[in-house]
């Protein structure tokens, strides 16, 4: 006599997003990591930038949340440190009013800022924002068609697909905010962005901020390709309107 059984999905659940909050002060850090909770994310604290470099080592995650004053050791570093070994995204929080502080944390490789004091709601919708972005790494073919997946301009090769950046042989490292400003310029290479536009396109439409953002990650991503901002081999820019993609 036959059995019939049922059959039992063997798909496992995909883990939860991980977040983790680098803030000194207790209170505001237990609240942001309540409401990141409550949104389904799996959330860890911790107080100090030591403890914050040693957890992203330990726990991989994909957003950090990172105060600027920090004790042991201050924001700026923390970032800095966190960059030599993981790609993951950095949203910087500062009670600093001065941009320049602010600036000099996107320099060394954040991808956004709030500042205090900022209502939760804000910061969750800046999480998801920088979470639609794909991350490095192999994607489905359909998403570029293989004559159109990698564009060279120069010795500088960019692989839409893989999401990788070659200059000549070797791999630059780059930062998910540089690597998609790159990709959005050679996407479409003879177009000139607005600042508003590369906003809408990699932050998201609902993003709302300073603008000349874009300037700081431009600066930090020609370093990085050895560009002359007056040549603009790379990343040429436009008077009066903003950024296009140089011929390299």
């Amino acid at each position: 006599m036959s059995r019939e059984t049922e059959a039992v999905s063997t798909n496992p659940t995909p883990p939860p997003t991980r977040v983790l909050v680098i803030e000194d002060e207790t209170t505001l850090a237990g609240l942001i990591a309540a409401y990141l909770s409550r949104a389904g994310y799996a959330t860890t604290t911790v107080h100090t930038g030591p403890d914050g470099v040693q957890a992203v080592r330990d726990h991989a995650p994909d957003v950090v949340i990172l105060d600027l004053g920090l004790p042991g050791l201050d924001g700026i570093e923390v970032c800095r440190q966190i960059r030599t070994f993981s790609d993951c995204y950095v949203i910087v929080v500062t009670a600093r009013k001065d941009e320049v502080d602010t600036l000099i944390g996107l320099s060394v490789g954040a991808d956004d800022y709030v500042t205090k004091p900022f209502s939760v709601r804000e910061l969750l919708a800046r999480v998801q924002t920088v979470l639609r972005r794909p991350r490095s790494g192999p994607t489905s073919a359909s998403e570029t068609s293989s004559s159109e997946a990698i564009r060279v301009f120069g010795i500088l090769r960019v692989d839409f697909n893989g999401h990788r950046v070659h200059l000549a042989d070797t791999e630059v490292a780059l930062t998910p905010t540089e690597r998609d400003l790159l990709i959005t310029l050679a996407r479409r290479p003879t177009m000139a962005f607005t600042r508003r536009q590369l906003i809408d396109d990699i932050w998201g439409t609902d993003w709302v901020g300073d603008e000349h953002l874009v300037d700081v990650h431009v600066a930090h991503l020609r370093r990085k390709l050895g560009d002359d901002p007056d040549a603009g081999r790379y990343v040429t820019t436009v008077r009066g309107i903003g950024y296009r993609m140089g011929q390299g």
